[in-house]
């Protein structure tokens, strides 16, 4: 048999070693073993029973001594992995003889599963299975000092990070607490290790962490004196380095508290302590004191730390700052140079340029695309828009400060810009100039039109914003051909730019093309799918169209981006009512007055609905609150002073017709009524009185004179025969005028005739619900008894028959105490853009 070796000795051990002699050689046949190593075979092998039963195979005993040979004293290794030293070359022990009960293998060429721990006649064991598992790794001991200081150590960290982490997802109170037992966890730390001798090595860093997290956690639950005190303990200690830097948190929280003087104080303490090399933060320490000042009124002061500031480190808000403190103490010149220095602020923003990609080099372009939107390049957009938002504002602001009027001080300030570095917002600065003529009511400003025409030649987004401007300006001037012309020159401009889609959908809209308007406003929304005007105006024009479910839509996901807007809520009121669901329609209407509870049209809707499903004390108490906030709607005083007559309070009733009288002196019917409400209630002298009042006004009304007759024929009054004679004679007036219009008819031919009867009743059909509800009236009033019977006779049922639901039919556009959203046709128009007025 053949065994396979571990160990090859290096280049020259051979010559030095000498194996003994055997008559079997146990070697023989190596090279022509096969590799696979066949173990099935292994009991039939003698060879190998005989090497696991005897020595045999082991290097014998060496008949020589060659000193200097590579073996010297070098260990070998055994199976078991120790080593076991050799002697020297001079007198070492035989190769293959035994010392002390082991037997050594043979040098570089040991079989494998033999070790020289093994002595003669022991168990074959090549994997030392025989030994038994590891023993167990020794346990730490928790008891010690030092072993209980790194666990109370890692408590508090943990704790101060949990704190951290709570206050990061806005559990401020969690957040305390944690911070509360860190301090609690860091005092028995230092405790422990004064009683174990080690108050020399206290953490001095892990003490400020607790003490300053636990302060900031106090700021954050608005415990100011105990945030303050915490502070105090902090900067108070000189064993902490650059502790004065927090008396600006204290600072802080003294402005939070409006002790300004205080505030003042702390920051400039601050400011001692810091050293010139921290340039940054001396900035902002003076950008807060400045602040601070401005809060004071102190304005001269405020300059002095603004201007420190420009000199040493401009930055754009500072600049607008300046600005502003020179508007407030009215310093023309100063004013000017603020606003140059403002403009030549540098940003540190690379060029737009260098995000455009080039068709050449293929990674660039990719890099440029990873590059694009990153987080980088956002905030360089964030500060450009800053920057011209502040400069807008200066520039509308301080225009007409500078100059003798508004124009002249504008067009300084686009002059300006023209040379700076924001030369692209000269044309915005030029539009807003018309626009703020817009924004004062005058419409009339032939120099705000003629500088939006100017723009019409310039590049495609300024003409674009320019023409959708002056499109809105000539909609509200119901020069509807002009807006639609205006509107078509800003969609070609931009088809993208939603305000145009908006205009052009109105102009479709007031023509009543609905069908195309919407295709407008929903074009807008696929452009930008925030546009509420787009939303509000495609809402109404499917309840135009009576699609009545997709106008619900439409409202309802308004209603979810305008969580308060009254507009929104009243037409939701609104959809309901037609879609016959009065309960809905009556929650949505109490959302409206939640949010405006003095408008009168909500509240008057309301005693509508109510008055519909029967109840008439509810529907009595919004009518009576819409007439108080709103006492000239004439719908709301004829159903108050009808609900006053129906439950027999005619004295009641008496001041609702007379405020009626006052809003309408032509009609007679109100004048009528406060009469009968006199009579009613028993007061005869002064219901005369009031009916020769309207015989003198109205000499030709037959009911008038019929209960002048009545009521002179029951008083025994002499002018009885005077009012039965104008009676008479005012009868057969009207029964001539009556004859003549009849006899007209007949002779006119059929179709003429019918023409005619449209004619009269297209305008029967446009007179308003007052009208009709007037008729509706004097028809009951002339069916009233005669003379013969008593005034009883007309009883309260009788005149609540002669009542209309005073706001007849469904209202469309409210009238809410909120900015109107919509205009005359109940759509929106566009915005002219962003608040354009400084606050």
């Amino acid at each position: 048999m053949s065994i396979s070796l571990h160990h090859l000795p290096r280049e020259g051990e051979m010559e030095n070693v000498h194996l003994a002699v055997e008559e079997d050689d146990i070697y023989s046949g190596y090279n022509d073993y096969n590799p696979t190593f066949d173990s099935e075979e292994l009991e039939n092998d003698v060879g190998f029973q005989q090497a696991v039963r005897t020595s045999h195979g082991r290097r014998p005993p060496m008949t020589a001594r060659f000193p200097g040979t590579a073996i010297g004293a070098r260990p070998l290794a055994s199976s078991f992995g120790s080593r076991i030293p050799m002697a020297s070359s001079m007198g070492r022990p035989m190769t293959g003889a035994v010392q002390d009960g082991a037997a050594r293998p043979m040098t570089a060429v040991r079989a494998a599963g033999y070790t020289s721990s093994l002595t003669r006649g022991s168990n074959f064991d090549p994997l030392g299975q025989s030994r038994g598992p590891a023993p167990p790794l020794e346990a730490k001991n928790e008891d010690t000092p030092e072993e209980k200081i790194k666990i109370l150590e890692k408590k508090v960290n943990d704790l101060i990070e949990e704190s951290c982490m709570a206050q990061s997802i806005g559990a401020l109170q969690l957040a305390l607490e944690k911070a509360k037992e860190a301090g609690r966890k860091e005092r028995a730390l230092v405790r422990q290790r004064e009683q174990s001798g080690n108050a020399e090595h206290i953490n001095l860093d892990l003490t400020y962490s607790v003490l300053l997290n636990l302060a900031n956690q106090y700021a954050n639950n608005e415990m100011y004196p105990e945030a303050l005190n915490s502070y105090q303990v902090i900067v108070k200690n000189k064993m902490f380095s650059n502790a004065g830097r927090l008396k600006v948190n204290m600072a802080n929280i003294y402005v939070k508290q409006k002790n300004y003087p205080k505030a003042i104080k702390f920051y400039r303490m601050a400011l001692d302590q810091i050293s010139n090399a921290h340039k940054e933060m001396r900035i902002k320490i003076m950008q807060n004191i400045g602040v601070v000042f401005v809060r004071m009124g102190q304005y001269s002061d405020a300059i002095t730390s603004f201007e420190h500031i420009m000199s040493e480190s401009p930055n754009i808000k500072t600049g607008f700052n300046l600005i502003l403190c020179y508007y407030a103490i009215g310093d023309r010149e100063r004013m000017k140079k603020a606003f140059q220095k403002l403009i030549s602020v540098p940003l540190g923003i690379d060029d737009e340029d260098k995000y455009i990609p080039s068709n050449d080099d293929a990674s660039s372009n990719m890099v440029i695309e990873a590059i694009k939107n990153d987080k980088l390049h956002q905030m360089e957009r964030d500060l450009k828009v800053l920057a011209e938002k502040f400069i807008m504002t200066s520039a509308k602001l301080i225009a007409p400060a500078i100059e003798t009027s508004f124009a002249t001080g504008f067009d300084w300030c686009v002059d300006m810009v023209k040379s700076s570095q924001y030369v692209e917002l000269a044309n915005d600065l030029e539009i807003n100039k018309a626009i703020t003529y817009l924004r004062q009511k005058d419409f009339n400003q032939i120099e705000a039109v003629e500088t939006l025409k100017t723009f019409e030649k310039k590049d495609s987004r300024v003409k674009s914003a320019a023409a959708t401007n002056l499109s809105f300006l000539y909609f509200l001037e119901k020069d509807y051909d002009q807006a639609d012309r205006y509107a078509d020159l800003a969609m070609n401009a931009d088809r993208y730019n939603p305000a145009a889609l908006i205009n052009k959908g109105n102009t479709v809209f007031v023509k009543q093309d609905y069908e195309k308007a919407a295709e407008f406003y929903k074009e807008a929304l696929r452009n930008d799918s925030s546009c509420t005007e787009a939303l509000y105006n495609l809402g109404l024009t499917y309840k135009r169209l009576n699609r009545l479910e997709e106008a619900l839509d439409c409202f309802l996901k308004l209603h979810a981006i305008l969580r308060n807007s009254a507009q929104v809520m009243y037409q939701l009121a609104n959809l309901y009512e037609l879609l016959e669901d009065p309960q809905q329609a009556i929650e949505w209407l109490m959302q409206v007055i939640s949010v405006t509870p003095t408008d009168p049209r909500a509240l008057a809707k309301l005693g509508e609905l109510h008055d519909g499903e029967g109840d008439k004390s509810q529907a009595f108490q919004y009518y009576y609150e819409s007439f108080r906030y709103f006492p000239s709607n004439i719908d709301v005083i004829e159903w108050l002073g009808a609900y006053y007559i129906e439950t027999q309070f005619c004295e009641k009733a008496i001041q609702y017709f007379e405020r009626a009288t006052l809003i309408q002196p032509t009609q007679v019917k109100w004048q009528l009524m406060v009469a009968s409400c006199y009579r009613r209630s028993g007061n005869y002298q002064k219901a005369l009185e009031t009916y020769k009042d309207i015989h003198r006004k109205f000499p030709e009304n037959v009911e008038c004179l019929r209960f002048l007759v009545r009521l002179c024929t029951d008083m025994g009054l002499k002018e009885v025969q005077e009012y039965a004679t104008k009676l008479k004679k005012v009868e057969k007036m009207k029964e001539i005028r009556e004859q003549r219009v009849k006899s007209g008819r007949e002779g006119s031919a059929r179709g003429r005739r019918e023409g005619r009867e449209g004619s009269a009743g297209s305008a029967d059909s446009g007179h308003s619900s007052n009208s009709t509800k007037g008729e509706r009236l004097s028809a009951k009033m002339r069916s009233l008894p005669g003379s013969n019977e008593p005034y009883e006779a007309s009883s309260p049922k009788e005149i609540d028959a002669s009542y209309v639901d005073p706001l007849g039919p469904q209202m469309e556009r409210p009238k809410t105490g909120a900015k109107r959203r919509v205009e005359d046709d109940d759509f929106a128009d566009e915005e002219l853009g962003d608040d354009l007025l400084p606050e």
